[in-house]
């Protein structure tokens, strides 16, 4: 089904580029061709204008016409096509680079040396152009979450690393492999959807916007709301701030002095301060000590343990994770540009955190 649609939606755009060329029996063949795909209500309507503009217009004629005439009629056509649609040339041929392009680089248009001042000052220009509430051409929304994705993950150090690391391997795929803005999208996904990133640059609307609204917490409100609110508030949240601040200042003064005094029990890793090498009674847990631990500690050696097997616990609850997503990306590329060479990589990279952790569950 998902097939169906893609190709309708394919035929639509063929349609649409031919109403501006004043091809209409072309057109025609398109648009049915796409209701018969996949039905949809732009190519119902599409369909009904052009025949409204066929039967008005009388059967067309087969014989060559001058050619002032026949720019006469072209350009007339183009006037009365562009009527039938809310987007002009410009937008949709922004749309077809965009899904062109195969990486986030080629999509912002920045090199890979760019900076992030470079790559949201491109950003900032394309999503303006594509955004769907003023980018009404097929496919803006698909181009607008592409440019979205490609600014979130080329400004995050750690994404922009891990995207770059498979380079060599987008280059050597490219000639056996079809790339689209498309398949970007849902691959190396950010965190943040594309209209919330958009909203973190402009505020949740078009420059000059009245209805600009914000997130603030759980809920979204209007800008101009949000700006009374905080007016409102400021004075009473002032004074409470001040009469707390020394307060704030003692307790800052007491967390400070104990970091400063106090020193830790034990260590989860060997070293010349920690040598000394005990085991947890419940789970086993290796951890190190004072040479004089015996004879300094005075608290619960219970309590201690039980302190010892959570940090344990949650560092290899933390491994395991990074383990398990650096072997799921590889797997995702893998599948994504049919390689199964990386996918049998993938497969046998091991995950030791996980298997110890396993272990640990089982013991307890």
């Amino acid at each position: 089904m998902d097939s169906n649609k893609d190709e309708a939606e394919r035929c639509l755009e063929l349609a649409e580029q031919c109403i501006l060329e004043g091809k209409r029996d072309k057109a025609e063949r398109f648009l049915l061709k796409s209701e018969k795909l996949y039905s949809t209500a732009k190519a119902r309507d599409l369909l009904e204008s052009l025949q409204r503009l066929k039967s008005s217009s009388g059967p067309s004629t087969k014989q060559e016409e001058p050619t002032t005439r026949r720019r006469s009629q072209s350009n007339s056509r183009k006037e009365k096509a562009s009527e039938t649609m809310d987007y002009t040339s410009d937008q949709l041929e922004a749309v077809k680079r965009i899904k062109k392009c195969k990486d986030y680089y080629e999509i912002l248009g920045v090199s890979k040396e760019a900076t992030d001042s470079d790559i949201k000052k491109a950003y900032k220009k394309l999503a303006l152009h594509l955004h769907p509430d003023k980018n009404k051409a097929p496919g803006a929304a698909e181009a607008f979450k592409a440019v979205g994705n490609a600014v979130a993950i080329l400004t995050d150090v750690e994404k922009r690393k891990q995207y770059d690391m498979y380079g060599n391997d987008e280059e050597r795929l490219r000639h056996t492999h079809s790339h689209s803005a498309e398949s970007y999208t849902r691959g190396f996904e950010s965190d943040v959807t594309a209209e919330e990133f958009f909203n973190m640059f402009f505020g949740g609307a078009f420059p000059g916007s009245a209805n600009v609204y914000v997130r603030r917490g759980n809920q979204w409100r209007r800008a101009d709301q949000q700006h009374q609110q905080q007016h409102r508030e400021q004075p009473t949240n002032y004074g409470v701030l001040m009469q707390m601040l020394p307060v704030l200042i003692l307790i800052a003064l007491s967390m400070m002095s104990s970091l400063l005094v106090s020193d830790p029990v034990y260590s989860l890793t060997q070293n010349s301060k920690f040598p000394v090498v005990r085991k947890t009674i419940v789970l086993g847990v290796p951890y190190y000590v004072k040479e004089n631990f015996h004879s300094t500690y005075q608290g619960s050696i219970r309590r201690l343990e039980v302190s010892v097997e959570e940090e344990y616990i949650s560092n290899l609850r933390n491994a395991c994770y990074r383990e398990k997503t650096y072997r799921e990306s590889l797997v995702w590329r893998a599948r994504n540009f049919g390689d199964n060479n990386l996918y049998a990589k993938a497969q046998g990279i091991k995950t030791p955190s996980c298997d110890a952790l396993q272990e640990l569950n089982a013991r307890a």
